[in-house]
């Protein structure tokens, strides 16, 4: 029988996948890597769920790839490991439901990059963050790709190629994070913030969220082009009219995600 290495489970519009690797401070490994990379594709591909909480058992989030993962290799079987231990930043830029990590304890290295790559972070003010490889003769250029969108190339290059790590409130200041709370509060205030958007229009966060992640790689005229066929898009929907109809009529909408 597999070792449950990644637990699921889904509460009304939302769904959870917890991290649950405690006892190795959740480091990735294949297995671990390839039971993140398969719960979130089965959340995306859940009709009924909207928004995908990602949280850890244990005292800490994830610290990064497990050292025992490393023994001599040759440059190819390097690459064939990570391309399988860092399926998920590709499966995560592919998703449509939001992500939100929900971060406690170390984030350091792929633990850093998984807590960057989803769509919005909540953290304990205790939690410490790090691209931290460098410290044990490797790099984190995996995490530095969602990264890099966020702060640029400056303060990456600090992060990375330094080791140093900071705090959760550092981490909001630079904008890594979006919000920090007390560590008793982290799933409450997690959760909080997955309800909100739980009551919005699925097609509308689907849209916004293909525009957003899509505007950062485009020239500005051709930017606004897609956002405004995104947009028209979406006004077309049977949510957008209901949407307007209940706000005029001043009643709750009832979403249709069509």
């Amino acid at each position: 029988m597999q070792e449950e290495l990644i637990k699921t489970r889904k509460e009304g519009r939302i769904g959870w996948i917890t991290l649950n690797r405690p006892e190795a401070m959740n480091t990735f490994n294949i297995p671990f890597a390839n039971q993140l990379d398969t719960a979130l594709i089965a959340m995306d591909n859940d009709p009924d769920v909207m928004v995908v909480i990602v949280d850890a058992s244990g005292k800490n989030f994830c610290t990064g790839i497990g050292l025992d993962q490393f023994p001599p290799r040759t440059q190819q079987e390097a690459r064939d490991f990570l391309s399988q231990i860092d399926a998920f930043y590709r499966t995560l830029t592919r998703m449509k439901k939001i992500t939100i990590a929900s971060v406690h304890g170390y984030a350091l290295a792929n633990g850093t990059g998984l807590a960057v790559a989803c769509d919005l972070t909540v953290a304990a003010e205790t939690a410490i963050f790090g691209t931290t490889a460098i410290n044990v003769g490797l790099i984190c250029l995996g995490p530095a790709a969602p990264m890099i969108r966020i702060l640029g190339k400056k303060k990456v290059m600090e992060m990375v190629l330094t080791g140093d790590m900071i705090s959760a409130t550092e981490a909001q200041r630079l904008g890594l994070v979006n919000k920090v709370v007390p560590e008793q509060d982290l799933a409450a205030a997690t959760l909080e913030l997955a309800n909100k958007l739980a009551s919005k229009s699925p097609v509308a966060l689907r849209n916004g969220k293909e525009g957003l992640n899509r505007l950062p790689d485009l020239p500005q005229q051709q930017a606004l082009d897609v956002m405004d066929d995104l947009f028209s898009a979406l006004a077309a929907t049977e949510d957008a009219v209901e949407g307007v109809a209940a706000f005029v009529g001043k009643r709750k909408p009832v979403w249709k995600g069509r």
